[in-house]
């Protein structure tokens, strides 16, 4: 007992120091970013900066929220983010609920079907001339309705719902429920954890949009905010009114703070919004991930 209980302290220190190093490999990236982006041009150019701003300044994020195009394409993306989670949630409840229950034909027709585009999928130059021929380049819906139900995501919701006992479902047909009742007043409020975390994962995907955007849009008034961070660290510039007197600090000046900035927007509000949800992520992944 004496040896389990020494090798149990072992594993466990060994554990936490491999997850500590793990996450500070995780967070130490993030927090230079963010130094650099509360540092002054002069210290960012000289490499002063590592996990601390030096020469602390707010200028970096003045320039950026008095940039229209970066908030225009903020707003894009929180646009996309919020349209596009709504679709997929709905889209894959709408697919996945059917599938799950025993009464239904042709079910495990379905579900092969679903398995087969999550191995094999299409290549890039098929799908840009569906795209195209039904006239979504160039617009939103190229980024919200291709991927309006993930493979992976749908066996997850499909796993939950197999769990919901079938005891439930025929009370409420018992009661007069239409399916459609019965999935709004029964099904979905009894699945909050598995829509919350999926949520979660079509949300960061909507925000993290870049390879879709890049390919079928090429209006730059509709390029979400990923492709524009993108774009301002490639063109190594910024265009800066030497006569606007808040500015002149930065003027022919490397504007890497001023990216980091952009970073650190673009970053911050998925950071903020996931402690409210980590609860419910928690708890339906682990529900969703104990039946296939």
């Amino acid at each position: 007992m004496k040896k389990a209980s020494a090798s149990r302290q072992v594993f466990n220190a060994a554990n936490f120091i491999f997850l500590t190093l793990l996450g500070l490999a995780m967070f130490l990236p993030f927090l230079g970013v963010l130094a650099q982006s509360f540092s002054s041009s002069e210290a960012v150019i000289a490499g002063k900066v590592l996990f601390w701003p030096v020469d602390f300044t707010w200028i970096n994020y003045q320039y950026v929220f008095s940039d229209a195009s970066i908030w225009r394409s903020f707003g894009i993306t929180v646009y996309i983010t919020v349209v596009g989670t709504l679709i997929n949630l709905i889209a894959t409840a709408s697919l996945a609920y059917p599938v799950s229950r025993q009464e239904y034909v042709g079910r495990k027709l379905v579900v092969i079907m679903v398995l087969i585009t999550m191995v094999f999928s299409a290549p890039l130059v098929p799908n840009f001339i569906l795209m195209k021929s039904l006239g979504l380049t160039n617009t939103l819906w190229a980024l919200l309705l291709p991927g309006a139900i993930s493979a992976f995501n749908f066996f997850i919701m499909r796993s939950f719902f197999m769990q919901i006992p079938s005891e439930i479902i025929d009370s409420g047909r018992i009661d007069g429920c239409t399916e459609l009742r019965m999935i709004w007043s029964i099904v979905l409020p009894l699945s909050k954890p598995v829509m919350a975390s999926l949520g979660i994962f079509y949300a960061v995907g909507h925000w993290n949009t870049y390879m879709n955007a890049l390919y079928y849009i090429n209006n730059p008034a509709l390029r979400p905010l990923q492709v524009k961070l993108r774009q301002l660290i490639d063109a190594n510039e910024i265009n800066i009114d030497p006569s606007a007197s808040q500015f002149s600090s930065l003027a022919h000046m490397d504007p890497e703070g001023i990216k980091m900035a952009t970073i650190i927007i673009a970053t911050l509000p998925i950071v903020l919004i996931y402690p409210f949800l980590q609860k419910h992520f928690v708890k339906g992944m682990m529900v969703g991930s104990v039946k296939s």
